[in-house]
């Protein structure tokens, strides 16, 4: 018997594999391999190389499972993804099934046919225009088509919204609105509206967005949950929680519904002025008062963005045939140094989003500051979120600095040909270089910045062993091992956590969070891996997916 149990109390929960990958950087690498995990009270008890090798252990109420062909690993973590918008999702036109704008308005048709006139009608937000036969988002005119009688809101990732005119009107939106600093209202070349918002413009329809009862919440919330969980991923760390949706994942963990551990970064893209920070971290520190934080359900920290998406990324050279954009950088960098300064002052951490190679250059100018200000600053307080075109230069600075990286590949995965258009091929094709990153000694851990990419364990280590895409294999020569690729989902996403001492790897002592797959995640066909999902995920000791 390895570490850990000595006594021989029945234990809660005996899994025997033909491996357990334990993952623990502390095992040398000729130990046997492992072949028995026990559980007790919601933590790893004891590991045995030894298939009997724990059966001391096995109580009258010991749940056994016996599974001499499978394979153990640590529950993953999608370190960049968006479990709230995962949960409004549940409930929106599924437009993510078309293949084409007819079946699009078609699916939205058929929701208003059976929907009170009046009432908001939202899709879901996980599918990409480049992948319907048009290749294009719908027009204002083509949704007053569909439904004249409500107001439609579809919304593309987390950036980007069309609406119809009845939701352009609710929202005061019109031909003589101004979009705010770092949005767009996008214009036809006769300057009239197409019903098109991208980044901070969005803010115009979430104020007035009538908001979905608590229930209905919860249970977009404990669905949500429970499918990422049936991909294999234990714990969510969400990076765009409006502030008062702490209550409502609050209310979720309180019923049980959230399958998954969640750490949550706030959203700080409406707080522009120190006045505004203050106000969001008072919020912050009001709702953690009293001990409202646990394994379960965890602040993490405050979420900004320097710059834009896809199409708004901001470049040091212009945009493929456009020569006068550069994308756009939705801050003046001493106004980002301040409210970062301001937050990491209040004990907070931060995670700032960077996609072009400016944007990430700006970011480490901010960041550099912040530390300058701040010299005794906790390693892993300051975070760049993707990170995506990525220089040489800028690869060592953030190493240089000590700043973590959360890279995903599935946003490129999905994105890629939307990309391209915009960047053309040289650039996407340099997007995430993971293997110059880990090469460099970087900080690194992964996602999938779902609802732009799709989560999973599995989908994102295929995607980062084989470097394809909708738009074909792009980059091969960024991509990396898969043992590396999973060590970005499990010790190393703990790390990016703070988490290291209790979750991430398989020891004694670590909560009990692993998966239970069929085939070896870690030697079966790499092309096996796309569509490969557990057949158990456990969560502190519970099973949260069985199949």
């Amino acid at each position: 018997m390895s570490a850990g149990k000595t006594d021989h109390t029945p234990t809660d929960l005996l899994i025997r594999a033909a491996a357990v990958h334990t993952l623990d950087p502390g095992r040398a690498p000729d130990e046997p391999p492992q072949r028995v995990v026990a559980v007790t009270g919601g933590r790893i008890t004891a590991l045995s190389p030894e298939p009997d090798g724990l059966d001391a252990l096995i109580g009258p109420d010991t749940e056994l499972v016996d599974a001499p062909d499978a394979t153990v690993l640590p529950a993953f973590d999608d370190t960049h993804t968006h479990l709230i918008l995962a949960g409004h999702s549940v409930h929106g036109v599924p437009v993510h099934r078309a293949r084409n704008l007819a079946e699009f308005l078609g699916l939205i048709r058929e929701h208003a046919a059976r929907t009170p006139a009046g009432a908001w009608i939202r899709t879901t937000v996980n599918w990409q225009e480049v992948l319907l036969a048009e290749q294009r988002m719908p027009t204002t005119r083509e949704l007053d088509a569909a439904t004249a009688d409500h107001p439609v809101l579809v919304r593309r990732g987390a950036y980007n919204m069309v609406l119809n005119s009845a939701a352009l009107r609710l929202a005061g939106i019109t031909e003589a609105t101004e979009a705010p600093p770092g949005g767009v209202i996008e214009r036809d070349e006769q300057g009239r509206l197409t019903g098109r918002l991208i980044n901070r413009a969005i803010e115009l329809v979430e104020r007035v967005l009538p908001r979905p009862d608590l229930t209905e919440r919860i249970a977009g919330l404990r669905a949500a949950s429970e499918d990422f969980a049936a991909t294999g991923i234990g714990t969510v760390r969400d990076c765009l929680v409006p502030v008062e949706d702490l209550d409502v994942l609050d209310a979720a963990r309180a019923e049980d519904a959230l399958a998954v551990r969640v750490r949550v970064l706030v959203s700080g893209f409406a707080a522009r002025t120190p006045e505004q920070v203050d106000a969001l971290l008072d919020r912050m520190d009001e709702w953690q008062a009293n001990g409202r934080d646990d394994d379960r359900l965890r602040l993490w920290g405050v979420k900004f963005g320097i710059d834009g998406g896809f199409e708004a990324g901001a470049l040091e050279e212009p945009y493929q045939g456009q020569p006068c954009y550069h994308g756009r950088l939705l801050w003046e960098p001493e106004e980002l140094v301040a409210a970062v300064d301001r937050v990491v002052e209040r004990g907070r951490r931060v995670g700032v989003h960077a996609w072009g190679d400016r944007g990430l250059r700006v970011l480490l100018d901010v960041f550099e500051q912040v530390l300058k200000r701040r010299p005794g600053l906790p390693p892993g307080t300051l975070v760049v979120e993707h990170g995506g075109l990525a220089r040489a230069d800028q690869r060592a600075r953030a190493i240089a600095l000590g700043i973590p990286v959360t890279v995903q590949h599935p946003l490129l995965h999905d994105g890629a040909l939307t990309q391209q258009r915009v960047w053309g091929e040289e650039r996407t094709a340099a997007l995430f270089p993971l293997r110059e990153w880990l090469d460099e000694g970087a900080q690194l851990s992964a996602g999938s910045d779902f609802p732009v990419g799709p989560y999973g364990a599995m989908v994102s280590v295929w995607g980062m062993t084989t470097r394809d895409t909708t738009a074909g294999v792009v980059g091969p020569e960024h991509a990396i091992e898969r043992a590396e690729a999973v060590a970005l989902h499990t010790v190393n996403a703990a790390r990016l956590t703070g988490e290291s001492s209790v979750r991430g790897s398989l020891r004694p002592g670590h909560l009990a969070d692993l998966t239970l797959w069929l085939l070896d995640p870690l030697s079966c066909p790499v092309d096996a891996l796309r569509e490969l999902r557990p057949v158990r995920t456990v969560v502190g000791g519970r099973t949260v997916h069985r199949s």
